[in-house]
């Protein structure tokens, strides 16, 4: 395994410097330090350090319409291993015209990307949707976004649905969405989206799964807040089934190099069924280093259960 991202590690390394001169290397780190502050006298603390995702990748511009990009994404694979390389990104962009854009390949997916750009901190935690596993942050497929005006953006994917940790299942049906973004102004922006998955069997008690998110981005030079919430029906495939997952996030700019945050997630309603929430203060330290001192809490809706609460340092550096 250390052989194989060495090699990873050296092939985009001397790849990026035959071509640096008409693309851009791309690398990314999130790593922390957490203590568990949820045991009794009676326990020691989990503590840890951790490496929790490392992104090595490559953009290189063919053209003026033509573009690539190639990212691996190297974590915890469910498998066993805790640092496993996966492509997540292998993708061939084009600008076929003023309004219209089309990404082919191994594509980042619409699916939350606006939601995540809100958040604006992937380093500390996933983005609701992606936490709680209702979609896929990366897939092969077919993703579309065309401009209506300046205010106006609609965008449409078919993906085979398994994401970039898998291939394709052996039922072939693929996963689809359409969405709207409608910026009001620079301040507020909306966005709607559907998913759908579409179901294998024709029986009685299977439909097509849909997934319907609504959400609203607030931005100032200074404060950024966003609300989502999102409604699966039809929970995989079965029938009448329905969860419901809500997430609110802010951050506030103190000053130039500090920034309070805080984000709460409803998940009572969906198969974690409990609420999540994060705060903290972020400082940026240089150019691509950000470092963060955070708390995380889970709270189980079962009251038999335990909640947990864990202090990070979490780390982001890239470039």
């Amino acid at each position: 395994m250390k052989k194989t991202i060495l090699l990873l590690v050296t092939s985009v390394f001397t790849f990026t410097n035959v071509l640096a001169q008409v693309g851009s290397p791309l690398v990314k780190i999130f790593s922390n330090f957490n203590y568990d502050m949820s045991v009794t006298d009676n326990e020691n603390a989990f503590k840890a350090f951790e490496i929790k995702r490392s992104y090595f990748g490559y953009s290189y511009n063919i053209d003026d319409r033509f573009s690539t990009k190639i990212i691996f994404d190297v974590g915890n694979n469910s498998s066993g291993s805790e640092y496993t390389a996966f492509l997540k990104i292998a993708s061939l962009k084009w600008k076929a015209s003023n309004n219209l854009t089309l990404n082919f390949g191994m594509v980042g997916t619409q699916s939350f990307k606006f939601m995540e750009s809100t958040w604006g901190r992937r380093y500390i935690d996933k983005s609701a949707l992606d936490k709680y596993k209702w979609a896929n942050a990366a897939d092969a497929g077919l993703t579309a976004d065309y401009k209506i005006s300046d205010q106006i953006t609609l965008d449409a994917q078919v993906l085979n649905g398994e994401g970039y940790k898998k291939t394709q299942s052996s039922n072939g049906l693929f996963r689809g969405s359409l969405g709207l973004t409608y910026e009001l102004n620079e301040n507020i922006s909306f966005r709607i989206i559907q998913d759908i998955s579409p179901r294998s069997n024709y029986d009685a008690m299977s439909d097509h799964q849909t997934i319907t998110t609504g959400a609203v981005a607030y931005t100032t030079n200074n404060l950024q807040l966003g609300a989502e919430t999102n409604i699966m029906k039809n929970v995989k495939n079965v029938k009448g089934s329905e969860k419901e997952l809500m997430s609110v996030y802010g951050a506030y700019k103190i000053s130039d190099n500090y920034t309070l945050f805080a984000r709460y997630d409803d998940a009572s309603e969906t198969v974690r069924e409990g609420v999540y929430t994060i705060y903290g203060v972020e400082r940026k330290m240089a150019r691509g280093v950000t470092i963060a001192l955070n708390i995380q809490n889970w709270e189980n809706e079962n009251e038999d259960s335990e909640s947990e609460e864990i202090l990070f340092l979490s780390l982001e550096y890239k470039f």
